[in-house]
């Protein structure tokens, strides 16, 4: 049983707590941490992705968010996110590795498994820069089949149009968008001009 916090339309939570099977069930608002791993390319940024396992309560086999979950009643975000970006890719970060991007809202109603699932989230998004070499993570089988790099705005400009591959949120991957180009932005003072 994983308990969670019931939270706010800002993600503060109230003070009541709900088992996550029954937050999903009845879509009652709580609170989950995403954590995107990017590298800088030629062409712009690369995103992990990892493909979600087939046994997953939804959106099995698709690619999904480099790493996210739920924040347990009583934790903040940073600590969540920090947790299940080693559980499931086995990337041991700190706190300062992680940049905070924003906030988004999820909310929608599917069937998995032939029984409903509503959900309902305020998502904390991090971004993590720090080298990542595929062939030396170690993933959490249960949760993920793969992972694979792909270029950040191919996916966006995938899922306008398609779900076949992808289930990453379009609002968390605009929030990471939004936030590469404020990067851009910012390094553009920094390059030397010739």
């Amino acid at each position: 049983m994983e308990i969670l916090d019931i939270c706010d339309e800002k993600g503060l939570p109230t003070g009541e707590i709900v088992d996550r099977d029954i937050a999903h069930r009845d879509g009652i608002l709580h609170r989950t941490a995403h954590v995107w791993v990017v590298k800088r390319t030629a062409a712009g940024y690369d995103v992990l992705l990892q493909k979600r396992s087939m046994d997953k309560e939804s959106f099995p086999g698709l690619y999904d968010t480099s790493s996210a979950g739920h924040i347990p009643a009583g934790e903040e975000p940073v600590p969540s996110a920090l947790r299940e970006l080693e559980e499931e890719l086995g990337i041991a970060a700190e706190p300062e590795d992680l940049v905070f991007a924003g906030m988004f809202r999820i909310q929608y109603e599917e069937e998995f498994h032939g029984k409903p699932f509503r959900d309902n989230e305020v998502t904390s998004v991090y971004v993590y820069h720090k080298p990542v070499e595929i062939e030396n993570l170690s993933l959490q089988t249960s949760e993920v089949d793969e992972v694979r790099w792909f270029d950040v705005e191919e996916v966006y400009r995938e899922i306008q149009s398609t779900r076949e591959r992808f289930c990453v949120p379009t609002e968390g991957l605009m929030v990471l968008r939004d936030y590469l180009s404020r990067q851009e932005h910012y390094m553009e003072g920094f390059r030397p001009e010739y």
